[in-house]
């Protein structure tokens, strides 16, 4: 197995970094290769330039400015996303990491004369793990629609391997947490994660 972990929290010391220590812990007890690509450490720039943007179909001139995070997608079979839900969606770093990498001939192909719509271009990718935190509660986060979660268990999945093994675990009402919530938290995703490394 080769997991990419991307992890995306500003501060060191969150509970995202217990969730990322426990994630890596695990794959690395399974015997997995691993890579850990921690966003805001590595200072990752999310915003798609103007040059990027006029480039983005011009494969593989587009990998270009971020050739080794491409690389890290294309090597991994497994990917875990670990990051804190804010306004029920993505950090924007870690969404302009997705703008950024997930590029046409990497992680999909356009359409052309024989495809009407999108292709799927992350078949090699059998693993999608997502472990977030949220703010907000189980049933608000419900009726807002969960933007965050659809956009990588659905959009990314959807571009996976066909029936690719998934697994997701949030913490709701981060902000109120308590000791006791947060380690009933990580004994679920450990528990998640031992079933998904199966």
């Amino acid at each position: 197995m080769k997991a990419l972990v991307v992890y995306c929290h500003p501060r060191e010391g969150s509970f995202n970094a217990a969730i990322r220590d426990l994630v890596l812990e695990k794959l690395k007890a399974a015997g997995a290769e691993v890579r850990l690509s921690d966003l805001y450490a590595r200072d990752f720039q999310p915003i798609l330039t103007a040059a990027e943007h006029e480039g983005y179909l011009n494969c593989p001139e587009n990998c270009e400015p971020v050739q080794s995070d491409v690389d890290d997608v294309r090597w991994c079979d497994t990917i875990i996303f670990v990051y804190p839900t804010w306004w029920y969606g993505l950090p924007a770093v870690l969404k302009g990491w997705l703008d950024r990498v997930m590029l046409p001939d990497v992680a999909f192909f356009m359409p052309d004369s024989e495809n009407e719509t999108i292709g799927p271009g992350l078949r090699h990718i059998s693993r999608l793990g997502v472990f977030t935190t949220c703010g907000a509660s189980w049933w608000l986060t419900q009726l807002v629609g969960a933007p965050g979660k659809r956009t990588l268990m659905r959009g990314l999945g959807f571009i996976c391997k066909r029936r690719v093994k998934t697994t997701f675990a949030a913490h709701y009402l981060m902000d109120s947490s308590t000791p006791e919530s947060r380690k009933k938290h990580l004994d679920k995703v450990a528990r998640k994660m031992d079933r998904f490394l199966k």
